[in-house]
């Protein structure tokens, strides 16, 4: 691995955002899956569909529990939405396999994992997604996905060029088998390990964040505490697929998730202080911080 490179706005500026002719329309900007949901936390994938929307993509699809589906088509009328059938315990049964294979071929990208709290049942259904896949499609892992992840290394290693992995530190730790306080001792170290082992671009978020994709290897040391509030990471997990789906490279589409996220947590920090902002108030901002690059 070579030298860490800041991520700044002159690496920005050098891997510039997908550049969209003005007659496009909104299929050709992009049409991202976001897979996820629970009982427990039915409106998670609210926060990644707008953080998508927010950065540029034209078209968001939320497929989650049946029971949810109607509310969430509501909150958020600009998204299709497909009902999973659901187990007793609120979550997104393993029999939606076919209904979300279904779906593959009318997306670009896919995020998979947010709001989902059964490992078992997420690592069933990762098996079934990874050899399914378009050779070309974008994935991103996130969440309990991460922790499933950890049982599909050489499926995930065949697609490594398509995808974007987003642990914290305890996710990595989990990724890697190993204890949290070795990650925390040396995140670096262990995402290195990680970006080995699977194949792909990895992250770690933190105070500093570190992405590594091949030989390139970013760091962004910016956003703030106030970025440690429930909902962050499904924000940053929707800005980084919407720009998968809009054809970055998983590097590209990581580096430009983690600056605007980054940026939008400094931005309110400035505004309203360092601490009590909420997750869904991070999105309004990218649009402004997209234009200013």
């Amino acid at each position: 691995m070579g030298e860490t490179v800041p991520l700044d706005t002159a690496w920005l500026k050098a891997n510039p955002l997908p550049d969209h002719h003005e007659n496009v329309d909104k299929n050709g900007r992009g049409r991202l899956l976001v897979i996820g949901g629970c009982r427990r936390v039915p409106g998670g994938m609210l926060l990644t569909a707008e953080a998508a929307f927010r950065a540029g993509a034209g078209k968001v699809t939320i497929a989650t529990i049946a029971s949810a589906a109607i509310a969430i088509g509501i909150a958020f009328p600009s998204c299709a939405v497909v009902a999973l059938p659901e187990t007793e315990s609120g979550e997104i049964s393993p029999e939606s396999a076919d209904l979300l294979l279904a779906e593959l071929e009318l997306h670009d990208a896919v995020v998979f994992g947010p709001a989902m709290i059964d490992e078992d049942i997420v690592g069933s259904l990762l098996g079934a997604l990874l050899p399914a896949l378009p050779d070309d499609m974008f994935l991103l892992l996130d969440a309990f996905a991460l922790r499933a992840a950890a049982d599909h290394v050489e499926a995930i290693r065949i697609r490594g060029a398509h995808v974007v992995l987003t642990p914290h530190e305890g996710e990595l730790a989990a990724l890697l088998g190993i204890a949290r306080d070795i990650v925390s001792g040396d995140p670096a170290a262990a995402l290195a390990e990680a970006a080995e082992r699977f194949g792909c671009a990895v992250m770690v978020k933190g105070s500093t964040s570190h992405l590594i994709a091949g030989d390139m290897s970013l760091s962004y040391a910016g956003g703030g505490l106030g970025l440690a509030v429930s909902g962050s990471g499904d924000i940053l997990a929707g800005l980084i697929a919407s720009l998968g789906a809009q054809g970055l490279s998983p590097l590209d589409a990581a580096a430009w998730g983690i600056w605007l996220h980054g940026e939008a947590g400094r931005r309110l920090s400035e505004t309203m202080g360092s601490l009590g902002f909420l997750a869904r108030e991070l999105p309004p901002l990218v649009p402004g911080l997209m234009r200013g690059v």
